[in-house]
């Protein structure tokens, strides 16, 4: 399927559906008439064989409660293993109903008040949150930006462990904003410091499935397994196959004694954590929604091409970020737009709803993060849309 069949099949009409990407914008944004390419989902219909096992469930009519089947565990086990060569044990994966929802438990049942978590920044925001919220105390090492390529301050991260006696690293693999895929080399550096120091390590791999051709994922679960007496490793379909509404997701625990604590918190008082519809659409995409994955990158490279070759064109001295992973792009219009202008100039006068680089790290202000799970219309309109902004300002 080419991309422009792609396109045509699956994308799909969102507003009036209550949709936070389309219908939303007014509780991020000061106005609700712009193009959103901001929240990290999609504007593509599911593959066909989820609708159709939903489906299925529904018309039996029938949602009570439910267990996971070991049908459900084979699909999840093959996927890892087949695609990223990750080799799970069934006893290792327990469920709740969101990754966001995953690290903020591990932080509550892992450590105290007051403990300190370490991220690389700039990072995800609900890594912020998850930290301060819980009462905790943020430690940020920053990443190294090289003409566009980031890397680890590794001396800084070592240190800041040190000196901050640090209980958690918070990881993001691959890592979003940024859009690096970490080397087998600097994962090992990382958790050679992390072990060294007796520090656990959250890797949270929702966009393990989205890598650039070319380039290979590398699991926090694939090093060696002398990491895993202190490894939580979270995954979801939400990204993948755009289900985040379903509510599930995994948290892969190595470790019997810290599954134990972490069975333990969930115990008391987390109730439930499968959804019955996330675990039918998540086995029903595990197995049969892989063409469909396969398709859906090449879009995505083909919007990234199309974004980056419009600001080669328009705004030549913009920097966009080498993406080797995600469905995110991250760019630098410092050289056009001081931070205390962005917003004005994306939602006043472009006419854009994107993620501004602030919330990531508040030294990414020059920053945006663009969503290219869209069509190459609305990409090609929002370059547009930007360069003309700033080449009338």
């Amino acid at each position: 399927m080419t991309v422009k069949s792609f396109v045509d099949t699956y994308y799909v009409e969102r507003k009036g559906t209550a949709s936070v990407k389309w219908d939303g914008l007014l509780n991020k944004f000061e106005k609700d008439d712009l193009l959103p390419l901001w929240v990290a989902d999609m504007d593509f219909k599911v593959p066909e064989v989820i609708q159709e096992k939903l489906m299925e469930r529904i018309n039996h009519g029938v949602f009570g409660y439910s267990f996971v089947e070991d049908s459900y565990y084979e699909a999840f086990l093959t996927w890892q293993k087949e695609r990223h060569d990750i080799y799970l044990e069934k006893e290792w994966v327990r469920f709740t109903t969101g990754v966001v929802n995953s690290f903020n438990y591990i932080i509550q049942s892992m450590t105290e008040e007051k403990d300190s978590v370490l991220i690389l920044s700039p990072v995800y925001y609900p890594f912020f949150d998850a930290v301060n919220n819980n009462n905790r105390q943020l430690v940020e090492s920053k990443l190294v930006n090289i003409e566009g390529h980031y890397g680890v301050d590794f001396d800084d991260f070592e240190a800041k462990i040190i000196d901050n006696h640090v209980k958690i690293f918070l990881h993001c693999s691959p890592q979003n904003p940024v859009g690096r895929v970490w080397t087998q080399e600097e994962l090992t550096q990382l958790f050679e410091i992390c072990n060294r120091h007796g520090v656990q390590v959250i890797s949270d791999e929702i966009h393990q499935d989205f890598i650039q051709p070319g380039k290979k994922f590398i699991s926090a679960l694939s090093l060696d397994e002398k990491f895993h007496s202190n490894l939580f490793v979270l995954t979801a379909p939400s990204k993948t196959f755009n289900l985040a509404s379903l509510l599930h997701s995994h948290v892969i625990i190595p470790n019997e004694e810290k599954r134990q604590l972490f069975d333990s918190y969930l115990d008391k008082g987390i109730g439930s954590t499968t959804s019955l519809m996330g675990m039918i659409a998540t086995e029903a995409a595990y197995r049969g929604g892989e063409e469909w994955l396969n398709e859906l990158i090449e879009v995505i490279e083909f919007n990234f091409v199309l974004m980056k070759s419009k600001f080669a064109e328009l705004l030549p001295e913009a920097v966009v970020t080498n993406k080797e992973a995600t469905y995110l792009s991250w760019i630098d219009l410092s050289a056009y737009i001081e931070p205390q202008e962005m917003q004005d100039m994306m939602e006043n006068k472009a006419k854009i709803a994107i993620d501004y680089g602030e919330w990531f790290d508040q030294d990414s202000g020059s920053f945006i993060r663009i969503n290219l799970a869209t069509s190459p219309e609305n990409i090609e309109r929002a370059i547009s849309q930007i360069a003309s902004t700033i080449n009338n300002k």
